[in-house]
């Protein structure tokens, strides 16, 4: 039996395993069942989704550094965003990143329009579920915008960056940092799909 996992685009993924050239374990995901198959995650690991493009990964478990309630208190200032855009919230090592999805809802509407226009009939066509089809279909392409980098494990002290895209130098610059996580987050968030956000520095 294969440890099955099925991404958010609908791919299912299967567990394999093997060992390196120094006789290490590794361990990792195929669209196709192998015969080194692997049942269960191992134990010290944890299944990765890239936020990124959905792939999927085996990979160890890294010692927690933002807690709980810092990664939620992030994830509900995005969910809480009115933007046409779609957002991914990602927690790893001392980073806190929001992806920002590169296709809008709208376009999703024009391709859909299109589709059924090609039809012959519409009749007893399902659009909400074309629809759903199409935003899962489409739920794989994230570009990283915005992240929280914890610069004080003891203070909980915080600065936060925006990634840059001018010209060939694409890289994270710096905007600000505090120790008031809640409202660094608060401030910088709600900036995000809007033209405020590529005016930096703020």
């Amino acid at each position: 039996m294969t440890l099955q996992y099925t991404n958010r685009v609908g791919k299912t993924y299967y567990l394999s395993g093997g060992k390196t050239k120094s006789g290490k374990p590794q361990y990792y995901f195929s669209l196709k069942p192998k015969d080194n198959a692997v049942d269960t995650v191992p134990e010290g690991y944890e299944i990765y989704e890239h936020p990124e493009n959905a792939q999927v990964f085996m990979r160890k478990i890294r010692p927690r550094l933002i807690s709980e309630v810092e990664e939620q208190f992030v994830k509900n200032q995005v969910k809480a965003l009115q933007r046409t855009r779609r957002y991914r919230v990602d927690c790893k090592d001392k980073y806190i990143t929001i992806y920002e999805s590169n296709m809008e809802p709208e376009n999703l509407n024009n391709i859909l329009g299109n589709l059924l226009g090609m039809m012959p009939t519409r009749e007893g066509v399902d659009t909400k579920g074309a629809m759903d089809f199409l935003m899962s279909a489409t739920d794989q392409d994230y570009t990283a915008m915005l992240r929280f980098f914890l610069e004080d494990k003891e203070k909980r002290i915080f600065s936060v960056e925006r990634f840059c895209f001018r010209g060939r130098t694409n890289k994270w610059i710096h905007l600000a940092q505090s120790e008031d996580f809640k409202a660094l987050v608060s401030q910088y968030v709600n900036r995000l799909g809007t033209d405020e956000f590529f005016e930096s520095p703020y």
